[in-house]
This record gives structure tokens, sequence and C-alpha cells, in this order.
């Protein structure tokens, strides 16, 4: 772990499975109480001199963010052996990581006159809140913690970061090479199960929570943030709809809806879940879909031009083997995989499941897999009444050749991005946040720095 960057063991560990083989193939240090502690204070210590010299916070996030670019061919594999991901994926997360962190380096802090004549100067500016516990899932571990150590950084807050338990060396290691160009106690790392989080959220020192993961996790530190009223972003899941509109050519969006709902093995929070396809094109559509899913390469992420790794641990593994099984048990059919994989490892056959519709548990539930359903609809009304018909609201995407038309659907989805004629379309300048049970507040762009600071009035009487 780093702690007021210095490099600490712990007195436990706990291990660390490849899901390539369902193997521990490592152990990770298991945070204290008294760790943490020190974590706590390393970072307060650290925020007294962090906050005041914006000019050295950017110098430093671009030396950041070139280390960990430069350092992509040393991570990735780490990344790849505990996370699933093939290496040129977990590569590509890393020097993404890096991007993000030169994009806040540059980013302008804004700074309002909001009243300036002869009986008063009033500005609206932006303080830093302090210590930032941050808390990241498992399916894109470095990256997701560069989406929160960017902005609370640049800032001028101090953080103490937590990793997944299923995912924590890759952090750690990026926590030890972001050591050599961040002041002592600017970011901590450490590595523990679900009761280090516990105390992470109701320890005393943080005064904001920045949390990705899920929706029964997620209201969990808010209501453990609440007795102290800690500041809160959470980033939580998605059940997020694909609509194809009835002049959408099949052949034509096939290769692009497959990569939005396959990307990451489907572990990924703003994936497609679901696709809502008009009647009369619901078999070529299926087909289509099918037909990337066959020919797609599944095996070790450390293996030559596989596409799709294993599903990260067992829980999930579990989980989207229950979901299918029970889908193909109620009437659908699997138009391509619908089992796992023999062997050993959390491999599943990339899965495209016909004949269902909403109601059924892997529709109407966040599947986070690799396997998508594919239901008809009738009207347009009716296909966006039933994608809006969730507790979630994440993203959604339309599809059309008429993007005029495609574009004003869009707009009625319930949800915090609804791309047009793509999805999954990120990056760094482009806020990111749900409705409803999809999170609180939003990470990306000026609006999720802003996130990370409080709103200060200077009114100076003339």
């Amino acid at each position: 772990m780093t702690i007021g960057g210095v490099g600490v063991s712990a007195q436990e560990t706990f291990g660390v499975v490849n899901p390539a083989t369902g193997e521990v193939h490592a152990q990770a240090p298991s945070c204290d109480r008294d760790q943490l502690d020190q974590a706590m204070s390393a970072a307060a210590s650290a925020y007294t001199t962090w906050r005041r010299d914006e000019a050295e916070r950017r110098k430093a996030l671009h030396a950041a963010g070139d280390l960990l670019m430069a350092k992509a061919a040393e991570l990735a594999p780490i990344l790849t052996a505990e996370q699933g991901k093939p290496l040129q994926d977990a590569t590509f997360e890393v020097i993404g990581a890096g991007i993000w962190l030169k994009h806040f380096a540059d980013l302008e802090m804004p700074r309002e006159v909001i009243q300036d004549d002869s009986r008063a100067l009033v500005e609206v500016v932006r303080r830093p809140m302090g210590v930032v516990a941050a808390i990241t899932p498992w399916n894109y571990p470095l990256i997701l913690a560069c989406w929160k150590i960017a902005p609370a950084l640049l800032a001028g807050n101090t953080m103490v970061l937590k990793p997944s338990p299923y995912t924590p060396l890759s952090t750690l290691a990026m926590g030890t090479l972001l050591a050599e160009v961040l002041p002592p106690g600017v970011l901590n790392v450490v590595s523990g199960g679900d009761a280090l989080g516990g105390w992470m959220t109701a320890h005393p020192v943080p005064r904001k929570i920045s949390f990705t993961g899920s929706v029964a996790t997620g209201k969990k530190v808010a209501a453990s943030a609440a007795p102290d009223l800690k500041r809160l972003t959470l980033e939580l899941g998605g059940n997020d709809p694909a609509i194809l509109l009835d002049d959408v050519d099949p052949a034509a969006v096939a290769a692009k809806l497959f990569a939005g709902a396959f990307q990451n093995n489907g572990q990924v929070c703003s994936a497609i879940k679901r696709v809502y396809v008009p009647e009369r094109l619901y078999e070529p559509v299926v087909e289509a879909l099918a037909a990337h899913a066959r020919a797609a390469k599944v095996g070790d992420g450390m293996a030559e031009g596989v596409q799709f790794g294993p599903i990260n641990n067992r829980p999930q593994f579990d989980r989207v083997s229950e979901l299918v099984a029970d889908a193909l048990a109620h009437g659908a059919r699997a138009a391509a995989g619908g089992r796992p994989v023999d062997g050993p490892g959390y491999f599943f056959e990339p899965t495209i499941l016909a004949g269902v519709s909403d109601g059924a548990r892997i529709v109407d539930e966040e599947q986070f897999g690799p396997a998508l359903p594919v239901v008809a609809y009738r009207s347009v009304d009716e296909a966006i009444d039933r994608a809006n018909g969730t507790h979630f609201g994440l993203s959604g995407s339309v599809w059309g050749t008429d993007t005029d038309r495609a574009a004003e659907v869009a707009e009625r989805l319930e949800c915090g991005t609804a791309w047009v004629n793509t999805h999954l379309a990120l990056s760094p300048g482009q806020p990111f946040g749900g409705f409803k049970w999809s999170g609180v507040g939003v990470e990306n762009g000026t609006w999720g720095l802003l996130g990370f600071t409080e709103l200060q009035v200077i009114h100076r009487a003339r």
C-alpha cells in the first residue's frame, strides 16, 4: 500500500484470483483500522500545503499522466492477470488513465464575477473540500480511479483510495508509481475487503465520498456518510436500452451494437444491456448480432488475438449464468452462446437471447456480463415507455437513418447520456452520471471537477 508516500505492508493479506484460471495467483495487503487512520492523517496533513499551489498541482498531474503512459507495458499484465481483460485492452486502459490525468491538468477552474459595480464586487469561487475517500470497482480499476484522482487533486483535495478486493494489485502498483511524482500524502492507496470500505465512509476525516459500484452498496455508502453530512458522488448501475427505429439497416449497425453491449465482456455500467427492435426487423437484427457473437474469440487475456476474457469473479459469473438459464427456462432462445465455456476459469459464451420481453429477469435487471436480450416492439412510444420503465437511468441510445428523428427519440429517454447511432462514446471533457438509482452527481468535465469543490462567495463592498 502507499501511505504518506511510503510503501507499507500489512499484518494480514487476502488472495487475488486470476479469473482465467479461477485460482489465487497473488496476495494483497489487508489494511487494518490503524493503517487507515494513518492514511487519513497523511492525507489531512498533505492537504494543508497541496491546496495552496495550483500551478504545482497541474505540473504534478501532468507528470503523473506521463508516468502512467510510460509504464503501460508494466501495469497492463498486472491488470489482465487480476481482471481478465485482454492485454491490449488493459494497455489501452492504462493509457486512458494517463490521458484523464493530463486532461484535468489543463482544465480551467471557474471563477465567476456576478456583480461588479459601484456598490460591490461579488465573485463566486470554488474551494477544495479536504480529504476525499474514493472507492472503485473491478471492471476498470485504473481508469475509473483516475476519473476521481484527476479532478479531486486538481481542485486541491487529497485522497485515500480503495480498489475492489477483486482487482487491488494494479491500483496498488499505480499508487507506488505515482508516489514518485506526487507529494507524500496527496494520494494514499489502501486495499482490503468490504469492511475497509465501511470504515472509510464512516471515518471522521473525509469530507467527500466518491464511489463507483452497485446500487445496493451505493445506498449503504450514502447511509454511512449521512451522519457526518459528507458530500457524495455515486456512480451506480445501469440497465441501458438501445432502441432501433424502423429505418435502421441491421447489417450496418450490428457491429456497433455488439461492441456497445460486449465491450469489456459486457462488464461496463453504461454498456447496452437490452435492445428494442421493431417487429419487422427483429429476426435480421437477432441474426446479425448472433453472427458477431459466434465469431468472437474468447480466452485467456494474455493469449494473442483474444477479444473477450473471462468474467471477473465467481459471484458475477454465477449471476450471469443464472440470468441466462432463467431466460432459457422461460422460453427464450439462445441465438448464440447460452452457456459457460467448459474448463477452468470464469468464461461464458457471448450470448444473444431472442424471444424475451420485459418481465424476464435478464431484461429487467442489470446482467453486467456477456449476455444480451433482444426485445421486439410495435410502436416507438411503447419502446420508449419500456426503456424508461426501470429504476435505472444511466445511459441509452437510439439508432436510425434519420438522425434528427433519432435525436428526438433520444431526448425522451430518462437517462444521463443519450447517444444517437453510437454507444459508450465517453471522453474526459464530457459529464457522466445517471438519473434515478443510477447515481448522484456526475463525473468528468468541468461538472465533475465542480463536484470536488465547495462554492464560496467573496463579496467586497465598495
